[in-house]
């Protein structure tokens, strides 16, 4: 009855949050919108890109651009968009790690910096399907209560809207194809996927209520809602009731940290990176996503996020609606490839990409860096695949030489003026 209770309030703020049917904007006709359409319906009103491999997600990071948002306000946008949109490779129980190159709080431009979050193994193994320690939202909320210009909670609304009604898109439908029947032998999945026992086609509007009701508590308890207290003690309660293996002090020692990238020089451009992962040889790297946004002052943030596995464990804690990341003692660990080009002297924004696609991440993202910088195309071999948003102009002063693109078939790419 508490867990009954606990949705519909969650859906009742939806509607108010909505008003006039925006949540259902969002949701709305996202396949072939024109360059320029924010989530909103509106046209792009300032410069900016986001480009997401989901493209309702990619949407709400342009619209957050749009309502005064920086680079890391959108990229956070974007991510828990997708954490509703692609709970596949993005989910809440997931985790990941960005380039960031933002001004801080008095507009100085800083040089880049790493922030990781990786979906971390617990202390101690237990459970029979062993979860990872979900990392993204204390990872996006890092991000943004240090780079952002929005309210915390602008962040999170948007994902919350999805949670209420979102469309399941081809980049969604494709994960399901792969792992089938094995996800919704898990009750909580079947629900949200297979609602009365046939899985949902590219296009079905899909609810989340109890997402949404976990999201809601992130907007207005911060961090603590999920990593505190007698959020944390639930949370945990209902992952041990998927087999998670989790505990209290598991998730109150999981902190987001900053770190240096790796720098390197490239067509005379500074070049800021992910530190590579550790060799794996003969291992299939799991699944990852990646999101991104540039910001009218050159702010760019580039990040890359991974549940440990397709779908993770594929269990939904039960009454979270949170998709569990799988422990990474069970898996090897995901290829994180994303970085920054910027001007050495200016720090003015030349390109950024993001590398997905298992062991050919890495491949990916350098060759799609190499020919952002030299202005030329080279295939990238499957299953590589790379977002990137380029500026031979250089950003701020050359926005119109700016061209983006999402490197996953079904993702979107949109910005401009």
């Amino acid at each position: 009855m508490q867990n009954r209770s606990r949705r519909l309030a969650a859906l009742a703020t939806l509607a108010l949050l909505a008003g006039c049917g925006a949540a259902h904007t969002v949701g709305h006709q996202l396949f072939g919108l024109d360059n320029g359409a924010s989530a909103s319906g509106a046209v792009s009103s300032v410069f900016g890109y986001a480009v997401a491999d989901e493209p309702q997600a990619a949407l709400v990071g342009r619209d957050s651009l749009n309502r005064g948002g920086n680079a890391a306000d959108a990229a956070a946008a974007e991510g828990f968009a997708l954490a509703v949109t692609l709970p596949s490779r993005a989910g809440l129980g997931g985790g990941g790690a960005c380039v960031i190159k933002l001004a801080d709080a008095s507009g100085k431009k800083q040089s880049p910096v790493v922030l990781s979050f990786p979906a971390a193994a617990p202390a101690a193994t237990g459970g029979d399907r062993p979860a990872a320690v979900p990392m993204l939202a204390r990872g996006l909320l890092a991000m943004q209560a240090r780079y952002g210009r929005l309210p915390p909670s602008a962040v999170i609304v948007p994902a919350e809207r999805l949670a209420g009604g979102a469309q399941l898109s081809q980049a969604l439908a494709a994960d399901l194809q792969v792992v089938g029947p094995a996800l919704l032998a898990d009750p909580g999945a079947a629900a949200v996927f297979a609602p009365g026992g046939r899985a949902l086609a590219v296009g079905a509007s899909f609810q989340q209520p109890d997402l949404a009701a976990t999201l809601e508590t992130l907007r207005v308890n911060g961090v603590n809602g999920l990593y505190a207290g007698s959020g944390a003690a639930q949370f945990v309660q209902a992952a041990d009731a998927a087999g998670g293996g989790l505990t209290v002090q598991d998730l109150a020692s999981a902190t987001p940290r900053y770190q240096p990238p790796v720098f390197s020089r490239q067509a005379g451009y500074a070049v800021a990176s992910l530190p590579p992962a550790p060799p794996q040889p003969g291992r299939a790297l799991p699944a990852s996503a990646a999101f991104m946004a540039l910001d009218k002052d050159g702010g760019s943030v580039v990040c890359v996020t991974s549940m440990n596995n397709l779908f993770g464990t594929g269990r939904i804690a039960p009454g979270t609606g949170v998709l569990l990341a799988a422990s990474p003692r069970a898996y090897p660990l995901p290829e994180f490839a994303a970085a920054i080009a910027y001007a050495p002297e200016s720090l003015a924004f030349r390109a950024a990409v993001a590398g997905t696609g298992q062991n050919e991440a890495q491949a990916a993202a350098s060759i799609a860096l190499t020919s952002a910088l030299i202005g030329q195309t080279a295939p990238i071999p499957p299953p590589g695949r790379a977002d990137v948003i380029s500026c031979p102009g250089k950003v701020p002063g050359g926005e119109a030489s700016c061209t983006a693109r999402a490197g996953s078939p079904s993702g979107l790419a949109i910005g401009g003026r």
